[in-house]
């Protein structure tokens, strides 16, 4: 298997593009961290597609994707690799993150689901998950999917990421999940004005 990726990123205005292709999957990712929400996403995958477009929405990043995909075998190789071109752009796009927040924790609702999210941008990718998902598929997308792109994202963002779920129906589960991790890496990528250091002792992250 080959893994080629091609990564520019403007720390400046904190943007990313990013690609990747592999035997199994062929990606594109732009990301502009101080976005308005704006999404064009294309994965073959209809509510992994809605996701994408949630978590752009609601941490106002500018987000576009398009993936071309192993879906005839399954959804695995699509979401994972996204999530890893789009922990690549986080990380290019932040560059040596000075000046940001750095911690972040959010609960979300959406009916009978909530969602939390604690995340540290700490360079130390460290993955936690809590919950199971109530129905094994949503649509075309399978359900503990949502849970392996927080993994995936986390491994290639540099994030410590600490996630829990708890509902009764899995599509909300689901989403409550991408909408914490989105308004959690919001606050946690912000500039604070008060800053100009890198928020760390050592120096960097």
């Amino acid at each position: 298997m080959t893994d080629d990726a091609d990564a520019e990123a403007d720390a400046t205005s904190r943007t990313a593009a990013v690609s990747r292709e592999t035997a199994e999957t062929t990606i594109e990712v732009t990301l502009t961290i101080d976005g308005d929400g704006d999404a064009a996403v294309d994965t073959g995958v209809g509510f992994f597609d809605h996701m994408l477009e949630a978590f752009a929405k609601h941490g106002l990043f500018d987000l576009t994707v398009q993936c071309d995909g192993d879906l005839h075998i399954d959804d695995h190789h699509t979401v994972e690799d996204v999530a890893i071109v789009l922990g690549d752009a986080f990380t290019e796009a932040l560059g040596d993150k000075r000046g940001i927040v750095r911690y972040a924790d959010r609960q979300v609702p959406l009916d009978e689901a909530v969602a939390g999210v604690v995340v540290d941008v700490s360079g130390r990718p460290y993955f936690a998950f809590d919950g199971e998902f109530s129905q094994d598929t949503i649509g075309d997308f399978t359900s503990d999917m949502a849970r392996h792109f927080a993994y995936s994202l986390s491994m290639h963002a540099g994030l410590t990421l600490h996630a829990e779920i708890r509902g009764e129906n899995a599509h909300h589960e689901a989403e409550a999940l991408f909408k914490a991790l989105a308004r959690s890496l919001d606050d946690a990528t912000r500039v604070d004005p008060r800053r100009s250091d890198t928020p760390s002792t050592k120096g960097e992250l």
